[in-house]
């Protein structure tokens, strides 16, 4: 089952800063279709569901420390995957 893909605001804002990265921006673009087609996340990526003011949200290590935080969404029948943020822990969380 293929799902909707929305992206917020902040996260066209996160991405735009990784433009003249394109092993990154393919890397993120490789998450992105896996959530889509609704495919596992490697454990490697350690995705887990986040607490305090991510509650309900889910977050994965793309690599290092270039974080995905997400939101599913599920209306009707059709689920829609909300991209939120997109960058290291000090720039999601400042920690």
């Amino acid at each position: 089952m293929t799902r909707r893909i929305e992206f917020t605001s902040k996260f066209k804002k996160d991405l735009k800063r990784l433009r003249n990265n394109e092993a990154k921006l393919s890397k993120v673009a490789n998450v992105i279709e896996l959530l889509a087609q609704g495919e596992d996340i490697p454990a490697s990526m350690k995705p887990h569901k986040l607490i305090g003011n991510y509650a309900g949200h889910l977050e994965l290590h793309i690599e290092g420390d270039l974080l995905l935080i997400w939101l599913e969404k599920k209306e009707l029948g059709d689920m829609t995957i909300y991209l939120v943020r997109l960058g290291s822990h000090s720039e999601l969380f400042g920690k």
